[in-house]
């Protein structure tokens, strides 16, 4: 096979735009810019300008706010403490924030722990943690344990 026996593949029968070879080509001298104005210059990118008309950002209204000052917590459940007692050999008699957050269990970066009445309780533990709802204390005191609060709201 000889090079003026090949043919060229499906896709590459077009041809590549050449601008600025001259005026024969028509797209000689501005190549294909137009004249003078931002737009004809090198290394513009009008990013949101809609042609003077109001752009999209500035139409639609400003939603939300996030609070600075906004408590992090992180839910814990009876579930989860009792897969976290028999996955690592915890004692029930004293589980505690600190200790959860040095096993890596739960991550100390997305706030303090607040214990929530999921689930049910296998056994009576003895809990320290930041926050806990109502109904989650009265089924640990009903059990026999005790929840310790460290902050109060």
């Amino acid at each position: 096979m000889k090079i003026n026996q090949l043919t060229p593949i499906k896709f590459s029968n077009k041809k590549r735009k050449r601008v600025g070879r001259g005026s024969g080509s028509g797209f000689g001298k501005t190549a294909g810019r137009g004249i003078k104005g931002q737009k004809s210059r090198s290394g513009v990118a009008i990013n949101g300008f809609e042609g003077g008309q109001m752009p999209l950002y500035r139409r639609v209204p400003k939603r939300g706010f996030k609070n600075p000052f906004s408590n992090k917590t992180q839910s814990i459940n009876f579930n989860q403490i009792n897969n976290i007692i028999n996955k690592y050999k915890i004692s029930a008699n004293k589980i505690n924030e600190s200790m959860l957050f040095e096993k890596k269990i739960f991550n100390k970066a997305k706030g303090a722990l607040k214990l929530l009445d999921v689930g049910e309780l296998s056994s009576s533990i003895n809990i320290e943690v930041s926050y806990a709802s109502k109904k989650a204390i009265a089924k640990v005191e009903k059990s026999g344990g005790k929840v310790t609060l460290t902050k109060t709201t």
